[in-house]
């Protein structure tokens, strides 16, 4: 099931330019969230823009975000919606930790 929420964060992640955006419905797996989006930036500067602009624009559109970690190093940030979980990760990262078998 794609929430409003989900609909509106995976939309926004292909205008910022994101690739390969993956939704996972976690309900069920996950007791901290329902979905988790993960995509890939080409940079650790595209990562943290990535991240940056879609919590600026998800509060404008009145999506509350409840925190971010990883943008000082943007390899990998994750911003946490509540219903939806956000991994925005440099090419070599999302290789390594492989979360969509994880998750899948």
């Amino acid at each position: 099931m794609t929430t409003a929420l989900t609909k509106f964060l995976t939309e926004k992640l292909d205008d910022l330019k994101a690739a390969d955006i993956l939704t996972i419905d976690v309900r069920g797996k996950s007791s901290v969230t329902d979905n988790m989006i993960i995509c890939t930036g080409t940079s650790s500067r595209h990562v943290a823009s990535l991240a940056q602009k879609l919590i600026d624009e998800s509060k404008q559109a009145g999506f509350d975000t409840f925190g971010e970690e990883g943008k000082a190093t943007a390899d990998w940030v994750v911003v946490d919606f509540g219903q939806a979980m956000v991994h925005i990760m440099q090419r070599e990262s999302r290789e390594m930790y492989q979360l969509e078998k994880l998750w899948a």
